[in-house]
Parts: C-alpha cells; sequence; structure tokens
C-alpha cells in the first residue's frame, strides 16, 4: 500500500512537472506585457483544466468537466511530443544566422497546425472503426452446427464520449455482418451506468440480431456506486445475457464467462467449468488477456479478450506487447485459438494513434 502511494505522488509530481512545461511554453507565446491578472486567469484556467478528468469522473462525474479533461488529455499528450521538438529545431537553428524572432512565430504555428491534424486523425481512427475477421477451426463436434459466424466487441465503455451516435453505428455494423451470436468481453460501460441510461444506449442494443443471441463478460470499467446485480440487470435489458463467472449451453457449444482480473472474488476457472462436455467445443470470454495458460489447460477452445486497447495511443502498445503474450489480434496456443481486440471504444481521450477502433468478426469451422 505505502508503495502504491509513493508511485501516485510520484506520477503526480511528474504530471505538474509536465503541466508546467506546457503551460509556459505556452505562455512564451504571447509575448512580453501581458497583465497580472490575465496572469493569474491563464494559471487558474490552465489549473483546473489539468485537473478537471479526475475531477469529472472521481468527484460526482460531472459531465462538462470529464469532456474538457478527456480533450485536455488529448492536446496534453500531443504537446508533450510536439513541443521538445519544437524547442530541439528552435535551438539547433539559434546556431544559424536566420533571424530567431520570424522562426519562433514559425514554429509556433507548424506545431499548433499539427496539433490539430494529429488530434483530428485521432478522432478518426476512435470513432470509425474497421472490420477485422478471423477464420479458424476448431476440431469438434459442435451438433447441428457446422459453422458459425461470431461478432465480437470489446472495451466499448459506453458513457459521456463513447455515445449514443457511437453505439448506433455499432449495432448498425454488427448487424450488417449477419452474426449467429454476438460476444462483447467487457469494459461496456465507462463507470458510470447513469450515462450509459440516460443516454439510452440500453435501448439502442436491443436492436442488435443474432438468432444465438447476444453474451458478455464485465471488464475492469463495468462498474459504479451500486450493487453489481443493478449493473448485470441493466446490461441483460439491453439484450444481452451476462455470464458471471458463469456457463451456458448455447446450440452444440459452451460459453464461459469470467468476473475481470481485478475482481478479488473472481473463482478458477477450473471451479466454474465442472461438469463441462469437453468433446463440444467450449467458448470462453475473459476481459483480460492474461490467463491464457489457464484456458488452454482448462479445455477452451477459443478466449476472446480485449482490455489492451493495443495501447491506443503511440508508443503504449510497446508496454501492452511487452505485459501480454497475445496483447491484440490472434494467437494459437496448442488447439486454443485467443484473440484480443483493440476495442470499440476508447478510454480518456477520445483519439486512438497507432491504434483504431474494431468490430471482430470470427469464422468458426467445427470439424
Amino acid at each position: 500500500m505505502a508503495m502504491f502511494i509513493i508511485a501516485g505522488i510520484v506520477a503526480l509530481l511528474i504530471y505538474g512537472l509536465l503541466v508546467y512545461y506546457i503551460g509556459r511554453s505556452v505562455w512564451s507565446w504571447w509575448g512580453p506585457g501581458p497583465s497580472t491578472a490575465l496572469k493569474w486567469v491563464y494559471i487558474v484556467v490552465l489549473a483546473v483544466v489539468s485537473t478537471s478528468f479526475i475531477s469529472g469522473r472521481f468527484f460526482g462525474n460531472l459531465t462538462v468537466l470529464h469532456i474538457i479533461g478527456s480533450y485536455w488529455m488529448a492536446i496534453f499528450y500531443v504537446l508533450i511530443i510536439l513541443l521538445p521538438l519544437m524547442h530541439i529545431v528552435l535551438w539547433l537553428l539559434s546556431m544559424t544566422a536566420l533571424r530567431s524572432d520570424g522562426l519562433k512565430k514559425t514554429a509556433v504555428s507548424v506545431v499548433l497546425v499539427l496539433m490539430v491534424l494529429v488530434i483530428g486523425f485521432g478522432t478518426y481512427n476512435a470513432y470509425s472503426p474497421n472490420v477485422r475477421a478471423y477464420d479458424i477451426q476448431v476440431d469438434k463436434d459442435a451438433g447441428n452446427m457446422e459453422k458459425l459466424n461470431i461478432v465480437m466487441a470489446s472495451d466499448m465503455h459506453f458513457g459521456v464520449l463513447s455515445g449514443k451516435a457511437h453505439a448506433k453505428r455499432m449495432v448498425k455494423e454488427i448487424n450488417r455482418l449477419n452474426p449467429d451470436l454476438v460476444l462483447f468481453p467487457g469494459d461496456i460501460i465507462d463507470d458510470d451506468l447513469d450515462a450509459y441510461l440516460r443516454q439510452g444506449i440500453d435501448r439502442i442494443l436491443t436492436d442488435i440480431q443474432a438468432p444465438y443471441g447476444v453474451y458478455a463478460s464485465l471488464g475492469n470499467h463495468d462498474r459504479f456506486k451500486g450493487e453489481i446485480t443493478e449493473l448485470i440487470a441493466a446490461l441483460e435489458d439491453s439484450g444481452m445475457t451476462v455470464l458471471y463467472d458463469e456457463k451456458t449451453t448455447v446450440e452444440g457449444l459452451t460459453l464461459v464467462g469470467r468476473r475481470d482480473k481485478q475482481d478479488r472474488n473472481r473463482a478458477d476457472l477450473s471451479t466454474i467449468m465442472e461438469g463441462t462436455d469437453f468433446s463440444k467445443p467450449v467458448f470462453l470470454l475473459d476481459h483480460q488477456p492474461n490467463a491464457l495458460d489457464e484456458a488452454q489447460q482448462q479445455g477452451v477452445d477459443l478466449i476472446v479478450s480485449g482490455h489492451t486497447h493495443r495501447g491506443q495511443i503511440f508508443p503504449a502498445h510497446l508496454i501492452t506487447k511487452a505485459i501480454f503474450e497475445n496483447d491484440w489480434g490472434y494467437l494459437q496456443k496448442g488447439r486454443m485459438h485467443s484473440i484480443v481486440s483493440s476495442g470499440y471504444g476508447f478510454w480518456g481521450p477520445p483519439i486512438r494513434l497507432g491504434s483504431r477502433s474494431e468490430i471482430v468478426q470470427i469464422q468458426v469451422t467445427f470439424q
């Protein structure tokens, strides 16, 4: 616990220094002569904006602060990349005979234009999902099913910014793919059930058409201040069946859904799967892809996950790749297939750089 507190303090200090660096750089663009009153207004606005994501989310889920904070995180990230590059270039050019005043104005203009372009491109990646398709073969008898068309979406983070329009876009795309079965392996909401219900996303999701149904497991952001039973009931009113350390039979296969890895009461997979007919296909929904060995040992044929966002923003994909055996895409371990989605939504800044929102289609052939 003490180490956690120390790490948090260090992180806040580093963040504060970076905010100061951005604030000082932007202030210098205004040139000399701003009044003391303007200086204090600037400091107060910067302080409010730079803390708005935390205050808006954790102190009452204030929508306005949440929106400001999310876009601030996007601006913060881009400026932390661009400003040091600008200062290095200006330092190198200062050694030449070029006029420094003109260079600085040009550099500032370039940084602002690049910031707008990068955030615009990241916004497009976040709100314009593509479809990623996989074909797998499971060497088991699935009864009357010879093939199964599965559509999977994870990490929608439905709430304030991943809202009503994004939900409608997802439902339309899912139905266009004509799924037999739809799977949602976690992080359906973004810590705020009220925002999910207030925008009517629950009613939108009931329009998903899949003859074998829609099944979900919960992720680390599928939580709110009430009881978990209330959250599950709200999601099931959205037309899905939540598997909370549970299994069920769908036609000729077994579907298993686990609690999130962060849930202290998460059961062992072997306990959940007691009595399972392993001569039939076994598919598992597990939000975080960090229990692949356990799933393989327990005879799972297909495990679908999310959580990683494929880093969401470059170069964070290098971190997720180092942490998870399969942080994105497809991996086969023996007879088990692991498929991890980069996610349909986003967390924090509403941008994706180095990754893109996606819906996954899995065509399964049974042997």
